[in-house]
């Protein structure tokens, strides 16, 4: 399974929150948001603190992708 946090980055411009101001406010790591940007695994306790920060759910800001199998290749 693949993840994408393009519905965090949605959310933050309808929030209109910068990359920055997101850590800050979710206290996170810089390398954490990198980690976000390159759509690699990060640890639940940090969606954890960015829905606190953003008032809402883990389904809102990463959604989970089936990689195709060898048959659908």
């Amino acid at each position: 399974m693949a993840v994408s946090y393009n519905k965090l980055w949605k959310l933050m411009i309808d929030k209109k929150l910068s990359k920055t101001e997101l850590t800050h406010i979710a206290g996170i790591s810089t390398n954490a948001m990198a980690k976000l940007g390159r759509d690699e695994d990060v640890r639940v306790n940090i969606l954890e603190k960015i829905c606190i920060a953003l008032d809402c759910n883990v389904e809102d800001i990463v959604e989970f992708i089936a990689e195709p199998t060898m048959e659908e290749k």
